[in-house]
């Protein structure tokens, strides 16, 4: 029997129920995933940006509850330490922390005009300058920490939360068509080689649920 449960509202759209499991799969936790209904409420909301909360994805483990992908992170660091989520280096540990932030609260304008969407793609997608500055936004932070701490990964070798948090911006950038520079290419297609990604993927082309809202011709 897994040790744990994780709670996710969709894999196709669900870019917080994604990064949750890709927490739980660095962490090297044995869990299982347990859909929430599309007709729920609360999930529902989350996914067209209708809430102001994430109660999607929820970890469930030891008879403890814990949502919110940054808390669930948090949880998965205490529970197992060995599997260094967060860097060691405590200068960029902070870096990264900041990055996650920055990640959980902001870009909502990347949210809002780039949903995630697996099974779609619309080549030569138009960007408005609203969503422009979040993208650039990105870039410049991958940029950074990948000349900073050398790659594949944005702390380099290792996976850290920030990989996580980053990591449905990438299946965005590939859905909306989005043109990067040769260094940021290619951390998205390390991301999207994991096979933890590879995974999710496979799985989210077979979810019968759709989202109208979601799936407009843009």
């Amino acid at each position: 029997m897994a040790e744990a449960t994780l709670s996710i509202n969709s894999r196709n759209y669900g870019s917080w129920s994604l990064r949750g499991f890709l927490l739980c799969k660095m962490a090297g936790i044995d869990f299982t995933t347990e859909m929430v209904g599309g007709d729920d409420a609360s999930s529902r909301a989350e996914l067209l940006l209708l809430s102001p909360s994430f109660l999607v994805p929820c970890l469930t483990h030891d008879g403890i509850k814990v949502w919110d992908t940054i808390a669930i992170a948090g949880y998965l660091n205490e529970l197992k330490p060995e599997a260094k989520l967060w860097p060691e280096d405590r200068g960029a540990r902070a870096f990264c922390r900041s990055i996650v932030g920055e990640m959980h609260s902001g870009f909502s304008n990347l949210r809002s005009a780039l949903p995630m969407n697996l099974r779609a793609h619309y080549p030569g997608f138009k960007v408005w300058a609203g969503v422009q500055a979040d993208i650039d936004r990105v870039v410049t932070i991958w940029r950074e920490c990948l000349s900073s701490y050398g790659g594949p990964y944005l702390f380099g070798a290792g996976l850290t939360v920030a990989d996580a948090m980053y990591a449905p911006v990438c299946t965005r950038f590939i859905t909306y068509d989005i043109k990067l520079d040769s260094d940021c290419a290619a951390y998205c297609a390390a991301i999207m080689a994991l096979p933890a990604m590879k995974e999710w993927i496979e799985a989210a082309k077979t979810e019968p649920e759709e989202v109208e809202e979601l799936d407009v011709e843009f």
